[in-house]
């Protein structure tokens, strides 16, 4: 079943002479171009506004689904299914509930609102609360 191995067949399993060597300890910078040397500070990041993508209702609604409560978000301009389906993730997760997109609408389960209205916020969306 196993082998004898002489102890010249074994590999070293301390680093060993090889790992310690540089491969390029024996190339020159001759020939390289220098880099620019700034003397300025590092420009500071810039915070870019958030840009308006219209306005987009939030409801909340029970009818035909068994008295359960749902919110759903209307009113999409300018956005394709993939964004949607996109935003709707955000939002389950964000919920910690399930939710669909139907019709071009957003569903999520249950009353909230106030975490939906905050990623479409943070979205660039102007969000409404629509509705009782």
């Amino acid at each position: 079943m196993f082998r004898n191995m002489s102890a010249d067949n074994k590999i070293p399993t301390d680093g060993g002479q090889s790992l310690g060597n540089n491969p390029f300890g024996a190339l020159s910078g001759a020939g390289l171009p220098v880099a620019p040397q700034s003397t300025s500070q590092p420009a500071a990041k810039k915070e870019t506004p958030a840009r308006n993508r219209g306005r987009v209702d939030i409801k909340r609604a029970t009818a035909g689904r068994g008295g359960k409560t749902v919110t759903l978000v209307t009113g999409f301009v300018g956005i394709g299914l993939p964004e949607k389906e996109s935003l709707a993730k955000k939002m389950r997760n964000a919920c910690g509930c399930g939710g669909t997109v139907k019709d071009g609408e957003i569903e999520i389960q249950g009353d909230q609102r106030e975490k939906i209205a905050q990623i479409l916020t943070e979205a660039g969306f102007r969000p409404v609360f629509a509705g009782g």
